[in-house]
């Protein structure tokens, strides 16, 4: 049943890029014979399969177990993490503050640099 489950989630994820099964077998490397028997649910997903598909983007956690994973975080450059670590470290008042200026920031019209 487990392995009928991820044939299904596999077979779906190729049909919304959407590839045909042909098409999978060249971006993922896996022989033919063998990606026929993942969607048929007849084999085991192999190590080489799920990298080949990590690498396309697919979702490796929703195949193996329907759960979608969270989508990972913006990563912040280290000024935006200065600016963070500052904010966590001042005492509310401060907080209001800053939260004012960044408003007043955003909203006022850019001046262009000549």
């Amino acid at each position: 049943m487990i392995l009928q489950l991820f044939s299904e989630r596999l077979k779906e994820a190729r049909e919304q890029i959407p590839l045909t099964q042909d098409e999978m077998v060249l971006k993922t490397g896996i022989p033919k014979r063998s990606y026929c028997a993942y969607e048929a649910g007849d084999m085991a997903p192999s190590a080489k399969l799920l990298a080949a598909l990590a690498l396309m983007g697919m979702d490796i956690g929703y195949l193996l177990t329907g759960v979608r994973s969270a989508p990972a975080a913006p990563s912040l450059t280290p000024r935006q993490r200065a600016l963070l670590d500052n904010y966590d470290h001042t005492p509310e008042e401060g907080k209001r503050v800053i939260e004012g200026t960044a408003s007043m920031a955003a909203q006022s019209p850019r001046k262009r640099s000549a």
